[in-house]
């Protein structure tokens, strides 16, 4: 197949990018313990996958608070920051580009993670269905504790000092994590949002939190470096929102304010799909570009993109285990298969291990 439209240049902010190919975040809980630290295997991971258009990284807990799976990297300590930006320098050597995906995980934690074993917190105490990754291992997740109003300005200040501490460890810009059953999401979706205070009821009130959080990045970063990330119509993590179309055609309409980088759309997340959601409205709504995301293939991206339903197309389990991506969709070379046993956790097996095409032909 000609992929004449994924292989051509194209802007993404103030960047200009060489084709609309984007390495979604993929989380591999393998940062080093005690702290949550990135280290030389993370950097060695990203590295060999910079043929990326833009690279994002897995999502990083923008506090202590904010964890919510044993063995994530955070960005709110030194040595977290240091460790990241070994990790920058790996991915600038070969002349990409890294955003870094900021994270608060909200109710999908445990006290076991937490510090002093403190409960998590969300919106409204409604626990999360299934079991929490811990250090200890599986552990049934509790009911969490819903934060009170006067805690709500802390919550925002921990994004500010993530994109901050983003800024020192050289990333090219940072994307809100407000998709997939996280706080920012919580907040949201009216299944896990029942408060009675300014934000929760209403569509306004309930995506006032996300956008306190964009104003106080953009702050930091200006608006070319910032994109965000959503699912509306996700269910994973025990989530559910009674008229989405409504809620994110309005959340999306603020964020035009911004003058935002990107909308990253998780469109498919598993077997999570709507048929009645109209997708193509988000991106007639939004001023910046529409990065798709959710079980494409490279005929697939052409397709998209071709019949401007987006801008860039975003890969997530394809880079895990084909860290050439990009060369092999162009070749039309078969791909590696991921190994799902190996995707949380571990060593260099099912990481860094996966052969290219250049492996292949030595």
């Amino acid at each position: 197949m000609n992929f004449k439209t994924l292989f051509s240049e194209k802007t993404l902010g103030d960047l200009d990018l060489p084709h609309r190919i984007v390495m979604a975040p993929l989380t591999r809980c393998r940062s080093s313990q005690p702290g949550d630290i990135p280290n030389a295997l993370n950097a060695e991971y990203y590295k060999q996958r910079s043929s990326a258009a833009l690279i994002i990284t897995e999502a990083t807990q923008i506090s202590p608070q904010g964890k919510g799976y044993a063995f994530t990297p955070g960005i709110h300590s030194a040595e977290q920051i240091q460790g990241w930006g070994k990790i920058t320098d790996a991915v600038h050597s070969e002349n990409s580009h890294i955003f870094m995906q900021l994270w608060h995980v909200g109710r999908v934690s445990h006290s076991a993670i937490q510090v002093d074993n403190a409960l998590p917190v969300a919106p409204s105490a409604i626990a999360v269905e299934g079991q929490a990754f811990t250090e200890q291992g599986m552990l049934d997740f509790e009911v969490p504790r819903a934060l009170e109003l006067n805690e709500i300005p802390s919550i925002v200040e921990q994004y500010k000092q993530a994109a901050i501490n983003a800024k020192q460890a050289g990333f090219d810009g940072v994307e809100i994590h407000a998709a997939n059953g996280y706080l920012l999401d919580q907040f949201l979706k009216d299944g896990t949002n029942k408060r009675n205070d300014i934000y929760g009821g209403s569509i306004e009130n309930r995506t006032r939190l996300v956008l306190e959080v964009v104003q106080v990045v953009i702050d930091v970063w200006g608006g070319s470096r910032v994109g965000i990330r959503i699912s509306p119509t996700g269910t994973f993590n025990s989530m559910s929102e009674t008229n989405p179309q409504a809620l994110y055609n309005y959340l999306v309409d603020k964020l035009n304010q911004f003058n935002l980088a990107y909308l990253h759309v998780v469109e498919r997340f598993g077997d999570d799909a709507s048929e009645d959601f109209d997708f193509y409205e988000l991106r007639r709504i939004f001023n910046g570009a529409y990065i798709a995301n959710g079980g494409y293939t490279g005929q697939l991206a052409e397709q998209s993109l071709d019949s401007n339903q987006s801008d860039f197309v975003a890969f997530g389990a394809p880079f895990i285990a084909n860290p050439d991506l990009p060369e092999k969709i162009k070749q039309g070379a078969p791909l590696n298969p991921a190994d799902p046993d190996t995707f949380y956790g571990g060593d260099s097996k099912g990481y860094t291990d996966y052969p290219s095409l250049v492996d292949a032909s030595t």
